[in-house]
């Protein structure tokens, strides 16, 4: 962790889910439930939180901007000796992306249950009614809630079982590389230019962070596209249910920082690899792509 506290406007600079896990934290020091001078340890928080050391290591660098917590050289992050006994704002109020990353973060860890109604989450959510509508039309429009019969919503993707990602993963390294070792396979280069195009225009937006939804589509369009090219209506088929099985964990990923641009690169390098007629080069660049991506779906 730096040694030095955030700038006052630095708090911009830091993601939707850094900002959640210095609110939750910000609780547990007003509250009591973490007592003046208790170490915060990294690795417990990411523990407890269920995710990795680096946001855990950024949120605790705005507790320490704002007065909650202190760094000590050599030993770590404290909870400040007289916290204040009011919650500071931190990152100005809940915004509906904030509140849809709260639900999905909640959901996929097991502290939200599949079927809840409005009521409940506004309850459970520090949110006003019009930031949770925005964000539940938001989900709404991703396909991963709908409303229920009579009332209240619900989760349209179960819960990945524990292990069952990196098992994806894998399977879609046989799948995907394998369809590029198929008879009929072959790289049609208007579909390959379109690729191109795409991910080359989506590089190019450095105003404001792509939609979930967007990301998400131009990554099933690209792999299913490669699919197509084997010339196999059930590799094509097999891909397609891996992309939709993903969904839920493709839109976490989205709120924990700009991974789409690495993912695009290595889909450009792919894209490039087939345009030259190069397929074992492609299917070893498709390998190490789905590889880095797991190693990325790890940091959720």
């Amino acid at each position: 962790m730096s040694r030095s506290a955030a700038t006052p406007d630095a708090a911009e600079h830091f993601s939707p889910l850094q900002i959640d896990l210095a609110r939750r934290l910000t609780q547990q020091i007003v509250s009591g439930d973490l007592a003046p001078g208790r170490h915060l340890s990294e690795n417990s928080l990411a523990a407890e939180f269920q995710v990795s050391r680096t946001p855990v290591r950024r949120a605790l660098q705005l507790l320490v901007e704002h007065g909650l917590a202190e760094f000590r050289a050599q030993e770590g992050t404290f909870v400040a000796a007289a916290p204040p006994r009011v919650a500071p704002d931190i990152g100005g109020s809940m915004t509906s992306d904030e509140l849809c990353h709260r639900l999905l973060d909640d959901y996929a860890h097991g502290r939200l249950p599949s079927a809840w109604n409005e009521s409940e989450l506004l309850e459970r959510y520090d949110a006003p009614r019009s930031v949770l509508n925005k964000a539940l039309v938001s989900l709404a429009s991703d396909g991963l809630i709908e409303k229920r019969k009579g009332h209240g919503w619900r989760f349209l993707q179960p819960v990945s079982e524990p292990g069952t990602t990196e098992e994806s993963y894998r399977f879609r390294i046989i799948l995907e590389c394998g369809a590029m070792r198929e008879p009929g396979f072959r790289p049609d280069p208007a579909q390959l230019a379109r690729l191109r195009e795409t991910h080359e225009r989506l590089l190019a937006q450095t105003d404001a962070q792509p939609h979930a939804a967007e990301l998400f589509a131009v990554g099933t369009d690209f792999h299913e596209t490669i699919a197509s090219f084997s010339n196999n209506r059930f590799v094509l088929q097999a891909i397609q249910q891996q992309n939709q099985m993903r969904r839920l964990s493709e839109h976490l990923s989205h709120f924990n920082g700009p991974w789409h641009v690495p993912s695009c690169n290595e889909h450009l390098d792919i894209i490039a690899a087939l345009e030259e007629g190069d397929i074992d080069w492609a299917m070893a660049l498709m390998r190490r792509h789905l590889m880095q991506s797991l190693t990325r779906s790890a940091e959720i």
